[in-house]
């Protein structure tokens, strides 16, 4: 059995973490004297208030948690997070009900970027700061970040680690959990820093820069405008993200091995890392051609879109810098297969991962080996290491699930009325956390005019996903809930 008041000291805590991070977009809503004040100290007081009570109700927990806590904590933590994060939506006059607040906060903190929002330019500065703001925080991982604070107060983090990155390379920099997650936090926030000051550079204002840093870090894609980029309409501004874009989409462990260690040699000579720029510049380099060849754009402009727009989709971004539904369906088709493959493991970004794509392919070939020569005996490499039989399984196991998820959520929207190609984009942008698909749901459209269902079931659908689809799936599996 699972220890209730574990997870409820845990939850506790969670509480008052989301409490701190609320009381960032409070001081902005002080400075700028905008309509956020008073749903933003409202949530806040909300998210205290609960975790102060929780906590001193409950005695202190044990040591170190279990697997299947680690798991149900896990999930736990994201649903709370997402419930927090959501009342300032809520106690605002720019969402219509709980059920459109929670999805923009599920929606932030998985780094989805979908958005129930028709005028983003309405919310007042310091909602938009904490919409955004909630991609900085779950890109990197509650949870992560969990594993670095819960050790300093006798909780150990380890099984929260496992749980969170479940069927991914977690490598460690550190020879602890909670130094890894210090170093890994340090790089992040470099880069974060970084971002803005160029973004600063570039002409953007302080809160157009906060935001869209916080947005690209995290891989999220909500903007402050309607357009999302196009409106800046500044290439150097679609540079500088793009190139933010890629960073956030690479293994942070390598981001350690070049920036602290200065082992740059080992950085360029992982397989993921050059499947993954490999990959980008193909598709970039075929969108661009196929954009001239119809007459779309000049050579130049047609590179310029195609760059930022291939990145965008395929770190799982989401963010626009043209309306690619009026692009040829070559383009098109390009951008929802990059949107299953996502960037690497170990980094903010969604999708099934590219060393994964990598492996599924070398296993694969293994096959054809296989078929050829029927008692050879074959091994399966990634980078320097042997892939076990134990980890082929569970990729295959994994795609198997990543696609049981996209047919059942597919089905359940088109039960409540949206069209195949919506209902299906709009599954795959979600449960790759990518945000804009193709419909209904496309880049210069929202999610509001899907059923409040759907939107539930999209939720979930973004939290599959972020969590790597085995860590929520289990939960509905009879065995994890026996003694």
């Amino acid at each position: 059995m699972v220890r209730t008041f574990n997870l409820l000291q845990f939850l506790s805590l969670l509480s008052v973490g989301v409490a701190v991070c609320l009381a960032v977009p409070l001081l902005v809503a002080v400075l700028l004297g905008d309509g956020g004040l008073i749903p933003l100290a409202l949530s806040t007081a909300a998210a205290l208030s609960s975790g102060l009570v929780l906590g001193l109700s409950l005695r202190k927990p044990g040591r170190e948690f279990s697997h299947r806590e680690g798991i149900l904590f896990v999930v736990a933590a994201w649903l709370v997070a997402a419930f927090l994060g959501a009342l300032p939506f809520y106690f605002s006059p720019h969402f219509d009900s709980f059920t459109d607040a929670f999805f923009e906060s599920m929606s932030g903190f998985t780094t989805t970027g979908s958005t129930i929002l028709t005028d983003m330019e309405a919310l007042p500065g310091s909602l938009q700061f904490w919409r955004h703001f909630t991609h900085w925080i779950g890109g990197m991982g509650i949870i992560l970040l969990g594993v670095a604070i819960l050790p300093l107060i006798g909780v150990g983090g380890m099984e929260l680690y496992r749980a969170e990155f479940s069927g991914a390379r977690s490598d460690k920099v550190k020879p602890r959990i909670a130094e890894t997650a210090k170093a890994l936090w340090k790089i992040y926030v470099f880069l974060t820093v970084a971002e803005y000051i160029a973004l600063r550079l570039a002409g953007m204002n302080r809160l157009d820069a906060a935001c869209h840093t916080f947005s690209t870090m995290g891989t999220g894609g909500f903007s402050t405008r309607n357009g999302s980029i196009e409106a800046f309409g500044s290439p150097v501004i679609e540079l500088i993200i793009t190139f933010f874009m890629l960073m956030a989409g690479v293994n942070f462990t390598l981001h350690y091995r070049l920036m602290v260690e200065r082992r740059a040699s080992r950085f360029f000579r992982d397989v993921e890392i050059r499947a993954y720029l490999l990959l980008a510049a193909l598709v970039t380099l075929v969108i661009a051609a196929d954009l001239v060849h119809w007459g779309l754009h000049s050579y130049l402009d047609a590179a310029r879109l195609a760059v930022f727009q291939t990145v965008s989709i395929m770190t799982t971004t989401g963010f626009s810098s043209a309306d690619f539904e009026l692009w040829p369906a070559l383009a098109q088709f390009l951008l929802f297969t990059v949107m299953f493959i996502g960037g690497c493991t170990g980094s903010t970004a969604g999708g099934l991962k590219t060393a994964r794509m990598v492996l599924l392919t070398r296993v694969v070939g293994r096959e054809f080996r296989r078929l050829v020569s029927r008692r050879g005996v074959f091994a399966i490499r990634l980078s320097d290491g042997l892939i076990s039989e134990t980890t082929v399984q569970s990729l295959l196991n994994l795609v198997y699930l990543a696609f049981l998820v996209f047919f059942g959520t597919s089905i359940l929207l088109t039960a409540v009325g949206l069209d195949v190609l919506t209902a299906m984009t709009a599954t795959a942008a979600s449960m790759f956390n990518v945000g804009p698909g193709l419909g209904r749901v496309g880049p210069t459209d929202n999610y509001a005019h899907i059923p409040a269902f759907g939107k539930w079931v999209l939720s979930l659908a973004m939290l599959a996903g972020r969590l790597e689809f085995y860590t929520l799936l289990v939960l509905f599996a009879p065995v994890f809930w026996r003694k």
